[in-house]
């Protein structure tokens, strides 16, 4: 069988393996989310209007112990967004900022990296702000060109890349210096911002998600996200299907846009692995959990696996540096994405000089 033949065939599966998710996918099943308590003793500081050229602008800030949340107001979408931030163990100097994005549902569920992985214990010793949006659910955290009938306003390129930054480096005293990783959902997303803001990113790390949005397998996961789970109306987005806004918004056609960014890219293969088992304390000693993640995760990643390698024959023809983890197994859930981000941290830590 021919390379080309091989290709075609797997995106054939790819397609077939993203359409019939919608039968399968069960409302315990979620590939991203948000967890919005502080918890602990917390302060409150008064709303102060520290606006910045952008119009954007601190609205609230609770403390509690190494944990802040905070509102941000964005002009672009009219209102307050909800952050959290894990500060620096030490903050007697400037740090850089790791963007960490959740998924599909922005953080306005429970599947959340506060909630699913130990992102606090992980981040304990390490001098850098990480910063989380807990809104943003289906939205792709991409700027949308028509305001959508169930999702309303989504400007998040416009707030991820010109709103937030200058509330965060102020508020918190950053060196200016930023890398973002994801998940699923937002593994695309993060590409794309990088795409949009060539440089603006020192590194990028994505975990389990489709590059493409131009392509059939591609638009088949974003109408699986947004239009099956979110409910909206995905040519709200982009435009049109065929028309030019989807080829803009691809990185895989993009891809010399990602040159002199430093990559991490995972995969893994859908097939079961070492996280899908009674004995992950995420299964809570269930089978039918098990089953849910090995059958709909393990779909969702056979998917990922495609499209990622698909990004990895297009960075090889550019020559462009990337370091791409295909897992010989491993499905599409949370036990892999915290695999993802301790291995993927020397990368994100050289790239923020700490």
């Amino acid at each position: 069988m021919g390379a080309r033949t091989f290709k075609r065939g797997r995106m054939v599966a790819a397609i077939a393996a993203v359409s019939v998710l919608p039968m399968l996918i069960s409302p315990a099943m979620s590939s991203a989310g948000g967890d919005t308590t502080a918890g602990g003793n917390t302060t409150a500081t008064a709303a102060v209007a520290k606006v910045n050229a952008t119009g954007s602008k601190l609205s609230s800030r609770v403390d509690a112990g190494r944990k802040t949340t905070i509102k941000v107001f964005s002009p672009s979408m009219n209102r307050d967004i909800p952050l959290e931030v894990i500060t620096p163990a030490d903050t007697s100097a400037p740090r850089p900022t790791l963007y960490l994005l959740n998924g599909a549902g922005g953080g306005e569920d429970t599947a959340t990296w506060q909630r699913n992985a130990d992102v606090m214990n992980f981040f304990r010793d390490k001098n850098v702000n990480v910063v989380t949006p807990l809104q943003g659910a289906f939205s792709y955290y991409t700027d949308w060109v028509n305001d959508d009938p169930e999702l309303g306003s989504q400007k998040w390129q416009t707030f991820l890349t010109k709103e937030l930054p200058p509330v965060i480096d102020k508020e918190f005293n950053t060196n200016g210096v930023q890398s973002i990783s994801a998940i699923s959902m937002t593994a695309t997303s993060v590409l794309n911002l990088a795409i949009a803001a060539p440089g603006f990113y020192k590194a990028v790390g994505a975990y389990s998600g489709c590059a493409e949005t131009s392509t059939p397998v591609g638009q088949s996961a974003i109408q699986l996200v947004t239009g099956t789970r979110g409910g909206a109306d995905i040519t709200n987005m982009w435009g049109p299907l065929d028309g030019q806004g989807w080829i803009d918004n691809d990185p895989v056609v993009n891809a010399e846009k990602l040159r002199g960014t430093q990559l991490y890219i995972s995969t893994g293969s859908g097939l079961p692995g070492p996280h899908d088992t009674l004995a992950n304390p995420a299964m809570k000693g269930e089978i039918a959990n098990v089953a849910n993640q090995v059958i709909v995760g393990g779909i969702i990643e056979a998917a990922v696996n495609y499209c990622t390698h698909n990004l990895a024959y297009r960075l090889n023809e550019l020559k462009i540096p990337a370091q791409f983890d295909f897992k010989p197994t491993g499905t599409h859930s949370w036990g892999y994405w915290q695999d993802d981000l301790n291995n993927s941290w020397p990368m994100l830590a050289r790239s923020l000089d700490i």
